[in-house]
């Protein structure tokens, strides 16, 4: 870590999902400083790709941007010691009802690493069957099915039409790995 140096969090505030610390750091040269950090549990997110090159999404409200989004299937790291593996198989099930028979793995990366430990894996999913759905509070409710070719999906991101971080990667991963 180049001599830094992790001296302690203070909780601020823990939420049903997050929690909030000012963490206090040393820097090489032994000067102390602090930072807002947003603990996470992590998450996973699935690209749902049907044989016919048609990605499923799902488009639900959420809050923080008061609006309703583009997405692929996604949801926390909640069960604790839970593999990445099945718990993307699990948000594939409750959201949209599909399991997979292939799951491959197409990238890690950190959400906003300049504030949050959040760290998430997106899945590419094929060989796609109908599973019963169990979607869990209240904006997945609510949430519409949307499926389209995933180039028409990617179209969307180059146009600005989706915006989700996990979705713009897990969606163009796909297309570059499928070639679709």
């Amino acid at each position: 870590m180049a001599g830094f140096r992790h001296l302690r969090d203070d909780l601020v505030h823990e939420g049903w999902v997050i929690s909030l610390f000012t963490s206090s750091f040393e820097s090489p040269d032994g000067e102390e400083f602090q930072r807002d950090v947003v603990r996470h549990p992590g998450a996973v997110s699935v690209v749902p790709l049907r044989a016919d090159g048609t990605v499923v999404l799902v488009r639900q409200y959420r809050a923080a941007v008061d609006a309703m989004v583009i997405e692929i299937p996604a949801g926390k790291r909640d069960v604790a010691g839970e593999a990445p593996e099945l718990t993307a198989e699990r948000e594939l099930a409750e959201e949209v009802g599909l399991a997979a028979a292939r799951l491959e793995l197409l990238s890690t990366f950190h959400n906003s690493i300049g504030f949050s430990d959040e760290f998430s894996y997106v899945f590419l999913a094929q060989d796609l069957t109908s599973v019963p759905t169990d979607r869990q509070g209240v904006e997945e409710a609510y949430l519409e099915v949307l499926e389209m070719p995933l180039a028409d999906a990617v179209a969307m991101v180059h146009a600005g039409e989706i915006t989700d971080a996990k979705t713009v990667i897990g969606l163009t991963m796909a297309l570059a790995r499928t070639g679709g």
